[in-house]
Formats: structure tokens, sequence, C-alpha cells
């Protein structure tokens, strides 16, 4: 590709909103512009990375032993219904209606619809197994869509599905599926993470995200250094190191004034105590009836956790309207001692504590010195808290520590979820219907992109993994008017074409400092220089961008060398 005739639109500047270098730098490399909220345009630059990523995947998936196929993004409303989830997945999934009233849903996710196809085609455990697989758009009608492509409205997903006739043989479709996600991402040049996570709206028994390591990552992942241990943070699992106070002699229940202190900072800085020494109490509706949840102050409530716990449909924190209704305080003054009408569930840190500060169910009070069975009772002491940094792990006792991460992929074991609500049966060799067991797995192509550049960047702009570079050699004629120079830059650019390597030269009248910028703005890995270096002395200038390392070499060496340097990237 000769740059003149390319469309690589570099800017100086990026908008005001874009937040992590992805987004900047994916605007200012020219290849994405915005069309509207969470909605891109990719630019002939940001579509070639694109379409490399899509082919990893495509081997990796056939490999796999995954059969391609197409399924259309207008989902009908009629099999979200069967499922439940026309209701259960709310107001992400982007509903219209046709000129006959018939209501349908752009798909976020496609499990409905190969369900559906299953349970059409797939009869006899002879069928079976069975992988499929799209690489499709998908919508999500994000409620604050952000960081540029990696949190959007329309995005493309691989998404494949798996139907096995019985848990051992899906357990082995879920192994290979994992086992050709490691490879995809390994190619791609990712530092990545496979960790436990939760199953979220899409259900099933357990699942794996695939996180790929950045200080500026969405997602936290909790990590065992000794034993290897990993899950993300909705999963994770973390011993807490708090000793308590157990053994201290319960003093008197006292009732203390704190106008205007509603917040764990306010309250303990008021009190002069600590925030281990506070309990929060949390209110929620759960499937409508109220329940209360207690944590310590420096302790998060694990939403998921309680969910799960209570086995509902629908967990909700309380309006602050239904706080004051069951409470009798504003918000922040909640507490246990007191409290009617409703459950009341502990995290197992709170029953080592003793004579703790907690709302008094009265505007500007609370309570010190609260203690749980002479003022109060808890129904269950339970896991409640999110895990964090310096927790100990339940595998191995030793110390976790918490990391930053961009989910790329997650499988699912989804077993019966689907197959049961739809019927999707087939004959096995006994001669009795069963249902199909089945799995998922989902990768976002943009997060891939965004990851990458979120791992491979500096102050002046992108570094590529080679496998998913737009090219792999840019070839940089400083003054390209000049009839020596446009020969050399030709020559090689023709030569490196006809051998398979993916070049683009700077054909621009631009000056020499200025295509220095460009080539390293757009990252491709290895730069070619032709000048009056190489008009004179016959040496083409080569520098590698992830290293910075600079060398010259003769016009005999420099196919080979430069092959060399492209396969052994490619091999990392």
């Amino acid at each position: 590709m000769r740059w003149s005739s390319a469309l690589i639109p570099t800017l100086k500047e990026v908008p005001a909103e874009a937040e992590i270098a992805s987004h900047k730098l994916m605007i200012k490399a020219g290849l994405i512009r915005k069309v509207a909220s969470g909605l891109y345009n990719f630019l002939p630059l940001g579509f070639k990375i694109y379409y490399k990523i899509e082919n990893i995947i495509r081997e990796e998936m056939d490999k796999a032993g995954a059969l391609e196929i197409l399924m259309p993004i207008m989902t009908p409303a009629e099999l979200w219904h069967e499922t439940g989830r026309w209701n259960l997945y709310g107001k992400e999934l982007m509903r219209l209606k046709d000129r006959a009233d018939r209501e349908f849903a752009l798909g976020p996710t496609h499990e409905e619809v190969v369900t559906d196809l299953a349970r059409t085609e797939i009869k006899s455990y002879r069928d079976m197994p069975k992988n499929f697989y799209q690489i499709r758009n998908k919508f999500r009608d994000e409620i604050r869509p952000r960081f540029g492509v990696m949190r959007s409205r329309e995005f493309v997903m691989k998404d494949a599905y798996s139907f096995d006739r019985n848990e051992p043989c899906a357990e082995e479709s879920y192994k290979k599926m994992f086992e050709a996600y490691i490879k995809i991402f390994s190619r791609c040049g990712l530092n990545f993470r496979a960790v436990e996570a939760d199953s979220g709206n899409i259900g099933g028994s357990f699942s794996h995200e695939f996180m790929a390591l950045a200080a500026s990552g969405e997602d936290t992942l909790i990590n065992c250094p000794a034993c290897g241990y990993a899950a993300d943070r909705e999963k994770a699992e973390g011993a807490s190191p708090f000793c308590g106070n157990e053994k201290e002699v319960l003093k008197p229940l006292e009732k203390v004034s704190t106008p205007g202190q509603h917040t764990v900072e306010q309250v303990t800085g008021f009190l002069n105590k600590k925030a281990s020494e506070l309990v929060k109490t949390l209110l929620y509706m759960a499937d409508g009836k109220p329940v209360a949840a207690l944590v310590k102050g420096d302790d998060e409530l694990h939403e998921i956790k309680l969910h799960r716990f209570l086995g509902v449909t629908e967990l909700v924190m309380m309006t602050a309207q239904q706080v004051e209704e069951f409470s009798k305080a504003p918000v922040g003054f909640a507490g246990p001692v007191g409290l009617t009408g409703m459950k009341i569930f502990a995290d197992n840190a709170v029953s080592k504590l003793r004579n703790f500060v907690t709302g008094a169910n009265e505007k500007d009070m609370h309570y010190a010195n609260a203690n749980f069975d002479r003022d109060f009772k808890i129904n269950k002491f339970l896991d409640l808290r999110v895990p964090k940094e310096g927790d100990l792990c339940v595998k191995c006792g030793s110390a976790l520590v918490s990391l930053k991460g961009i989910v790329v992929g997650h499988t699912y074991k989804l077993g019966t979820k689907y197959s049961k609500s739809m019927k999707a049966e087939f004959l096995d060799e006994d001669g009795k219907r069963k249902l199909m067991v089945m799995g998922c797995y989902g990768i976002g192509l943009a997060r891939v992109i965004a990851a990458a550049i979120e791992q491979g960047n500096d102050a002046s702009g992108i570094i590529w993994p080679m496998a998913i570079s737009p090219y792999q050699v840019i070839i940089t004629a400083l003054n390209y008017k000049d009839e020596k120079i446009k020969l050399f830059a030709d020559s090689i650019y023709e030569e490196f074409k006809a051998k398979g390597v993916e070049v683009i030269i700077d054909d621009r009248d631009m000056s020499a400092g200025f295509k220095f910028k460009d080539a390293e703005l757009i990252g491709i890995p290895v730069r070619i220089t032709v000048g009056n270096k190489t008009v004179n002395e016959g040496l083409f200038e080569i520098k590698l961008r992830k290293t910075g390392e600079e060398f010259a070499v003769k016009r005999e060496e420099l196919f080979s060398k430069v092959k060399e340097i492209v396969q052994r990237e490619l091999v990392k």
C-alpha cells in the first residue's frame, strides 16, 4: 500500500472525551471515527487489524472442529420469551417492531437462536458433538458507552455454542474451546490470564474470563502468585486476615449524636474510630421483600454472593424512600439494632467484632458498642465481602494480589439452562429423549484491539504485536521526489510485496520529521528508512518500534534480515 493512496487521517489532538490510551490512539492514528455515542466507523487501517484478528480466530476455531454459520442480527421476541430473557435482560436489549407490530430484538448474543437451530436439526446422539460459531455484529444499549470501542453499543463478537449428549462430552467441548482461546490470545500477542468468573445474564454452572492485563482495565482480577489461583472480582474467594476484637469485654450500648455524618469516613472521623470498627447496614429488596446485609466499614458487600445465597430473581438496593420507610431514618443512619420486618445477614468478619459502631435508625444518630446476639440477632453469617489484595488464598493460604484487566473473551458451561426451557432434545442410544448439554464462548474483536494498544503504547504512539499490526513493515522515503531515493524505495517495496511481506511505503511529500512521527504513531513494527545514506553508502536504516533498536544493512541483506525479524516476532 502507498500512503499517498491510503486513508490514514492522523491527528495531533484528540477529543476531550477520550479517557484511556486505546481510545485516544485509535482516533489519533486514524483507526476509527465516531458516528454517535457508542458507535464507530472503522477506517481502512483499523479494519486491517480487525481482519487479522478475525482470521486468527477463524483458523483456531476451525482447528478445534467448530462449524462457522451466520445467524440473523434481528431475532424474534418469541424465542426470548421461551427462555424468560425478554424481560430478564433489561434495558440493554435493543427492541424493535416490524410493520406488522411483531416484536424483535437486535441480538446482544444468540443463545436462543442457535438453540432453536439445534433442536430443529440435531435429532440423534450420532449428530453430536456440534459446535457452531459466527463472527457477527452485536448490539447492547449500554447506559453509558465509554472508552471508545471498549464499551460500545454495536460491536463484533465471535460467539460459539456447543451441543453435547452428556456432561463428560460437554466438558471435553469446553476444554477444546478453552485451549483454542489460549492459542488465539497468544497469537494476538496479548499478556493475559484465564480466570474463574461469574456467569451473569448468560447463566450456567461456571465460566472463565480471559483478561488482558492492563492498568487501565475496567475489571479487577484476584490472583495468588503462589498457587496460580485466579478469579475475577465477582467470583473470587479470599479469606479475610482480619483478627477482630472478639475477646473484648462487652460494653453498654450507647446512642451518640452524629449530626450530618452519614458516610463511613465521616462517622469514623467524627467518632475517632477506624473503619474496621464500624458495621455498615445495607438494605435491599429481594424479589420485593426487604433484607439487610452487614459488612465491616472497610469492606465492600459482594452483591452477587448475596444474590446467589438468597436464590432470588431480582436483588436491588433500596431507594432512599424505601430506606426511610423500613429503617425510619435517612440513608446513612440505618442499623441492625431495632430493625424489624426483615432478615439480617452478616459477613463472617462481623462475627469477630465486639463493641462496634452502627446506625441507630434515627436521623443524625449512631450506636457505639453495639454487639450481635445481645443487641440484635443475625439470621446467618456467611461470606459476603468482596475479596481484596492482602486476603488469604482459599486454596493455599498465601497472600492474594489484585490486578487490573480487560475482558477480551468469556467461556461458559451452560449445561441444560437453554435446552430445558426451549426443549432442545435428542434421541440417545438407549432410545430415550434427553436434553442437549450446552456451552457458549465469546470473543470481542474490538476489545482485543483496544487491549493490545493498552498493553503496547508509549509517548509516541501505538506499538503493535507483529501478528495483528496492519502492516509488518513501513518504508519511509525521506525525499520521494529525489529520483534516486524513489528508485531505491520503490525497488524494495515491490520486492517485499512480491515475497509476501505486508508493507506500506510512505511516499508523501512531507518532511522527514513528520513522516517519522506518523510511523511511530501508527505503530508498524519495522521501519526502513530510505534516504541519503542509502544513495551515498548503499545502506538502509532499520528501526524496531518495540525496542527502539536501530541498525543499518546493505541492499543484499535487507530482505533476509527483515524476514528474520518478522518471523521471530510472529512465533513469540
